[in-house]
């Protein structure tokens, strides 16, 4: 079975009012009971906002060992959305890959990225 990243991107701003996240956060439960029931659930989590985040680059966009590396505050790219979690599923295919994605979106009810991982990098 192949492994495929399902990104979450959400918008800027806080957390929704529970009124509006309770429901969501049962659905998206329930779609994580899913992909355990079928053996598609390989590990998830939520990301902390971009404000926590910090960059590291080469300085002067050198490749070598001794290149110094430039630490500065996040994010790396400033945007309406950020990435603000991700799951890692198993599928036999991208079109099952898709399905489970399409089942996160719904739950979630914002925008998600399917992505295969490459093998040999896990």
């Amino acid at each position: 079975m192949n492994q495929y990243l399902i990104s979450v991107y959400q918008p800027e701003g806080g957390v929704p009012e529970p009124e509006v996240l309770e429901p969501i956060m049962r659905d998206v439960e329930a779609v994580t009971a899913e992909l355990k029931e079928a053996g598609a659930w390989v590990f998830a989590a939520g990301l902390f906002p971009p404000s926590t985040a910090t960059v590291l680059r080469l300085k002067d966009g050198k490749d070598s060992k001794d290149s110094e590396v430039l630490t500065t505050d996040g994010p790396y790219v400033e945007g309406k959305e950020h990435l603000g979690g991700f799951t890692v599923i198993r599928a036999a295919d991208l079109d099952e890959a898709l399905a489970w994605g399409a089942k996160v979106a719904r739950a979630i009810t914002l925008p998600v990225e399917v992505r295969p991982l490459q093998s040999g990098t896990c």
